[in-house]
């Protein structure tokens, strides 16, 4: 066991944990983190030339505090330094060493973005979810989030990012990216994630997005004729998919002078009471990791981080519905 410091001792008498705190202790206890090293371990410098390198860990946890709280390289190192909690969440001891500084952090994540560390940190926490028996199939919510991009060409290129256009959404344009989800319609965890510029058309994506053993798939108005699509209709598998999309206002003609049961609007609302489990993930990631617009420049980097907030995210759901535990154990 770790011996405590005076700040330790001080820190232990107080009355509460704050939210941070108790969100990094939950993250801590779930996350494999023995497997994670192991996947950025045959990446990672061997120390046999050069500066040794730091810990894997120590930087695997730098890391992912700065996606989960929207800091830049420089600020989560400032934020390490002046946070108890995320002191403590590093296993950091000032006796014997230091927080990594902002450029070891950089070469870091460009190691976790040149190999894909993210997409296998999301392929692990989905498998952990379905071993546990919390991820359920059969059933697919599809939708997509835009996700906003500097439009400002006062840059050292002078023009904005080729990867990132423009759509309409309603009234209004949008300069960005779109992050396409495939969220499991019994549990709400994300099972696929995809992206695009925000020019692509939501269903376009549609069937990169459903399960081989789905049979059911859930989306809004902008998914209506799916089913006609080449891609679609012309898989063996796709094709006897039952897509339940919410149809338009517009499309519901029972007047609302009508005094009798409105059914085609009760089924509309059972619809909609499925599909609504699509948007927590996205409340989770923009809300409360802060993610509401893009950092990085291109749609790979951008995926990168994607990937280990989704994953986050669904760490997150699982701790709130008390099943940390199982997810553990799995």
């Amino acid at each position: 066991m770790k011996q405590q410091t005076f700040s330790d001792i001080e820190y232990s008498n107080r009355r509460k944990k704050t939210k941070r705190e108790e969100f990094l202790d939950a993250m801590d206890e779930m996350i494999p983190w023995d497997y994670w090293v192991n996947l950025i371990c045959p990446y990672y410098p061997s120390g046999k030339r050069g500066r040794p390198p730091k810990n894997i860990e120590a930087m695997l946890r730098m890391y992912l505090m700065q996606n989960w709280f929207n800091l830049s390289d420089a600020g989560i190192e400032d934020a390490i330094y002046d946070s108890y909690a995320m002191r403590c969440f590093m296993h950091l001891d000032f006796f014997t060493e230091q927080v990594p500084d902002a450029t070891t952090l950089l070469h870091f994540r460009h190691l976790i973005e040149e190999n894909r560390i993210g997409e296998k940190i999301f392929a692990d926490v989905k498998a952990r979810l379905e071993k546990a028996g919390l991820m359920m199939h059969g059933g697919t919510i599809v939708d997509a989030t835009i996700i906003s991009a500097p439009s400002s060409t006062k840059n050292k290129e002078g023009r904005r990012d080729p990867e990132m256009h423009q759509t309409k959404k309603g009234n209004q344009w949008y300069h960005g990216m779109k992050v396409h989800s495939g969220v499991d319609a019994g549990s709400g965890y994300v099972h696929t994630i995809t992206g695009t510029s925000a020019n692509v058309h939501d269903i376009d994506e549609t069937a990169k997005l459903i399960r081989k053993d789905d049979e059911v798939a859930y989306g809004d108005s902008g998914y209506s004729g799916a089913d006609k699509r080449e891609e679609i209709r012309n898989d063996e598998h796709l094709s006897k998919i039952e897509f339940r999309t919410n149809k338009r206002p517009s499309g519901i003609k029972v007047p609302d002078s009508y005094k009798g049961i409105k059914w085609d609007k009760q089924i509309e609302k059972r619809k909609s009471s499925t599909r609504c489990k699509v948007e927590h993930p996205f409340l989770i990631v923009k809300k409360q990791f802060g993610y509401a617009k893009v950092v990085y420049r291109g749609i790979a980097k951008n995926m990168n981080r994607f990937h280990i907030l989704f994953a986050s995210a669904n760490l997150v759901m699982c701790a709130r519905a008390g099943r940390s535990r199982d997810f553990c154990m799995a």
